[in-house]
């Protein structure tokens, strides 16, 4: 069996001898030397033939069965790691004939391979794209959990889909012990818990133990605008309200307590019925058990009738039809029923369960089985709310009055609110000093379905706010700030989205704008606004109403909305962003502040009438609106002859076509643009080069005149063709108001 030495593999030292003798002497045998099998003295072996310049390799070994080593020095010692003698005697060979092999081969100097050298290409530049900016939380209505008194960590660890760990650590940064997985916790600190999770959350209430009673019935009145729905309240309370309201109309949501001749009472809500206020119609139906759809005979089911059975339905809320003005000539109260049946409304008297009432508020006729199918109505639901127990109320209204600060209009649900209680409403909180009922008596406590106005509040609540009694004033401060910081914290969440939106629509507009001609852009201009209105509530609706007239030309912004009158404050930040002051239902402005607001050449516009408003800002915007410029037929005249004035040097120009026409429509101008049509369709379009009447130049000819024009570089003329004289005018956008009280701006 053949054995080749490999450089650095596997020779004693004593086969160094063995191998100086070999070469000298034909063979010799290993047994004299001795053989050890260590890789150490095979490398110092080979090290020692090198040293001693015997060459790459001399000598081939065979190793026989005996065990003994002999060496030839006829053949040469092969030091090749990756082939035998036949693969590289075919090597040579395919060398010798010029064909291509392989180059990976060994080098003799230190044993290494040769690398073989990388292209190394330049790198690509590439604009730099910043990454894009990858929110940590979402907007409202993210997620909303169900939390009660007493509810353990664990079990709010799984309903906002965090760890116990992470909860537990939210609730010792509160300041509360948490201890075991399983501890129960308060309901105000499990919703700050929920809050810097960053859900919503929806308070439950248990009625066990608790003392529950029968509670009075909470109505809401609804309807369209003009349909008589406070002189109903009027008629039925024997007071005259609606000769209070300003222009007829109501624009707050009131609450009071009637009773009835029967002994029992029933709290009224009574919502405006203009388009505006949808907002607080919605409130209406939120708090309500039962809403009085007021529909007037004469007029019909209108567009307001048919949002408050929307409303209604949305809340699941029982309707009960009351049909007014039933006393006039041209009343019809069977084709209300059929309106009302055909919007999906089911009447008693078609097999459904709404109950109809026909009546008169001026007359006061069926007011009696008005209150009869309330009653009843309240009956079938078996309303009843506990007594005893934290109080449970909703916020109507809030406005700020200038001797007693902030106050809230609330209904109370459930509980019984009382003087002295520490309360948390919306993200203000407070310590009750005062409760007045609607008659501005001052009351002790209040019970379940009784409107009552709470004065003691630290900053002015939003209406529709929910009112939680807690415990201390410790317990108020903390979930009031908690709850700032999540309102702030979704505010400016939705805020980052309308950036982002509004960055998609400028490049989308600035892409179609490249599109078109540069005399056809228009710009978009914004009309800063500062609203001041009496309550919150309106506050609100006269905002969103402002913003309704948004138009592609003109955009509303909101600067400020506020409650109270209009300040030297407002009249500084109007001044700072140059906008316009909208009062709205707030007192006569004083002296100063009217001679600072003309100084500063500040707009302020005071009404008590939405529908006032409304047009007069719409006045605004229609008059801050670029407009779009049109392309209008100012006149048309006929061809009625041709004449050709031919040129009679290179001097005096090129052959010319006149053409002799009748004005038929409008007048034509010299420096407007001619339109040539044949048989209704475009010949030639350009500018007029000359027009004359009477062998004179004039600048434009009149209805009924004959003229003589020419239209640069056209030649091209026929008896009975028709000139068109083409001028751009600047369309303004229109103001439209519609008999619902909507309004639009139409550009």
């Amino acid at each position: 069996m053949a054995f080749r030495a490999l450089g650095k593999k596997g020779i004693s030292t004593s086969l160094t001898k063995a191998l100086a003798v070999t070469s000298r002497n034909s063979a010799a045998t290993v047994s004299e030397c001795g053989f050890q099998d260590s890789a150490k003295s095979l490398s110092a072996a080979v090290r020692h033939l090198h040293g001693k310049n015997l060459g790459c390799c001399y000598t081939a070994a065979f190793l026989s069965a005996d065990k003994n080593l002999a060496f030839s020095a006829d053949r040469w010692l092969i030091r090749c790691f990756h082939s035998s003698p036949e693969l590289l005697a075919r090597r040579r060979e395919d060398e010798s004939l010029g064909l291509k092999t392989s180059k990976r081969v060994k080098v003799l100097n230190g044993g290494k391979f040769s690398k073989r050298k990388k292209d190394t290409q330049p790198p690509v530049e590439t604009p730099y794209v910043p990454p894009k900016l990858k929110r940590a939380a979402k907007s409202l209505p993210v997620k909303t959990i169900e939390i009660f008194e007493g509810m353990a960590i664990v079990e709010l660890a799984k309903r906002c889909g965090e760890s116990i760990a992470t909860i537990q650590n939210i609730i010792a940064n509160v300041g509360e012990k948490a201890d075991s997985e399983f501890e129960a916790l308060s309901i105000d600190i499990a919703e700050l818990v929920a809050m810097e999770v960053g859900v919503n959350v929806h308070r439950l209430h248990t009625d066990e133990g608790t003392k529950i009673l029968p509670r009075p019935p909470v109505v809401t009145v609804m309807g369209h605008v003009d349909h008589g729905k406070t002189s109903l309240l009027d008629a039925l309370r024997q007071t005259s309200l609606a000769a209070k309201e300003a222009g007829g109309i109501t624009q707050h949501l009131g609450a009071f307590v009637v009773g009835m001749q029967s002994g029992d009472s029933i709290t009224f809500l009574d919502t405006p019925g203009h388009a505006a206020f949808s907002a607080m119609r919605a409130r209406g139906a939120a708090v309500t058990d039962v809403v009085v759809l007021v529909v007037a005979a004469d007029d019909g089911v209108m567009p307001q009738t048919l949002e408050a059975m929307s409303h209604a339905k949305a809340a699941n809320v029982p309707i009960v039809v009351a049909i007014n003005k039933c006393d006039k000539p041209d009343a019809n109260p069977e084709r209300v029923k059929v309106q009302l049946a055909s919007e999906g409304l089911p009447l008693e008297e078609m097999g459904g369960d709404v109950q109809v009432v026909e009546v008169s508020a001026i007359n006061k006729i069926g007011l009696d089985r008005l209150e009869e199918a309330l009653l009843l109505q309240a009956e079938l639901m078996d309303l009843k709310a506990r007594i005893d127990g934290p109080a449970q109320a909703y916020v109507v209204e809030a406005r700020v009055d200038k001797g007693r600060g902030p106050l809230a209009t609330a209904i109370v649900k459930a509980g019984t609110l009382a003087c002295g209680q520490h309360i948390v409403v919306g993200a203000e909180w407070g310590r009750i000093r005062c409760i007045r009922d609607m008659a501005r008596k001052m009351i002790a406590l209040a019970t379940p379905a009784m409107p009552v106005e709470i004065e003691g509040l630290k900053g002015l609540p939003m209406a529709g706010d929910d009112i939680v009694v807690v415990e201390s004033e410790e317990r108020a401060r903390m979930l009031s700030e908690g709850r700032k910081k999540k309102t702030e914290k979704d505010r400016l969440i939705r805020m980052e989205e309308e950036r982002q939106k509004l960055d998609v629509e400028r490049q989308k507009a600035s892409e179609d704008e490249e599109n078109e001609n540069e005399d056809e852009k228009s710009k978009r201009v914004e009309v800063p606004l500062i609203v001041k209105a009496d309550v919150q509530g309106t506050v609100q609706a006269v905002s969103d109403a402002l913003k309704s007239l948004n138009s592609p030309q003109v955009v509303v912004k909101i600067i400020h909305a506020g409650v109270g009158p209009v300040s030297q404050s407002d009249v500084d930040m109007a001044q700072a962003c140059s906008a316009c002051i909208v009062g709205f239902n707030v007192r006569d402005l004083p002296t100063a502040i009217s001679l600072s607001a003309a100084q500063a050449k500040i707009q302020i516009k005071l009404h008590r009438v939405i529908y006032h408003l409304l047009e007069d800002i719409g006045n605004l915007i229609v008059e801050k609106a670029p407009g779009t410029l049109e392309t209008k037929v100012a006149g048309e005249a006929q061809v009625l002859n041709i004449f050709e004035l031919k040129g009679r040097s290179k001097a005096k120009g090129e052959d010319v076509k006149i053409a002799g026409c009748r004005v038929i429509d409008g007048r034509l101008t010299k420096s407007a643009t001619l339109r040539l049509l044949r048989s209704g369709e475009i010949v030639f379009e350009g500018c007029c080069a000359s027009l004359k009447r009477e062998q004179q130049d004039v600048e434009a000819v009149g209805k009924g005149n004959e003229c003589g024009l020419v239209i640069k570089d056209c030649c091209d003329f026929q008896v009975g063709d028709v000139i068109q004289c083409l001028v751009k005018v600047n369309r303004k956008p229109k103001f439209i108001s519609s008999e619902s009280g909507a309004v639009r701006i139409e550009c």
